[in-house]
């Protein structure tokens, strides 16, 4: 195994159990550094996810940082979402999925850069 297989799966998992979003950098390692494509490289993202999920729920749970009221709606409507989801990626080029995923990126890069956050504005 490379250094750059263990250093793609460590990062993710640090940042998907911190809820940061783990799986963009493992769907950037795939397509680019492991030449597989979109559709591809995001099945193995989902997959992945599913042992850090299940670990960082427990983590979450014992600290006391899950508010069930507001999580139950948003893993109801987020199951929707991904029967849609799911559909929709089947239908799209994955050329064309992986330029939405770049452009995703970039929008969300650029927010991040322009955006005070609440403890810079105080």
């Amino acid at each position: 195994m490379n250094w750059a297989i263990i250093a793609a799966g460590l990062i993710s998992g640090i940042l998907g159990a911190m809820g940061l979003g783990g799986g963009g950098i493992l769907i950037i390692y795939l397509s680019i550094f492991a030449c597989v494509n979109q559709s591809t490289a995001q099945g193995i993202n989902l997959i992945f996810f599913i042992p850090i999920a299940l670990v960082a729920i427990a983590v979450y749970i014992k600290k006391k940082l899950i508010v069930w009221k507001i999580a139950i709606p948003f893993a109801i409507l987020g199951v929707l979402g991904t029967l849609v989801g799911s559909w929709l990626s089947g239908m799209i080029n994955n050329n064309i999925l992986s330029k939405m995923f770049g452009v995703l990126l970039l929008i969300i890069g650029i927010k991040e850069l322009f955006t005070k956050s609440k403890l810079e504005s105080k």
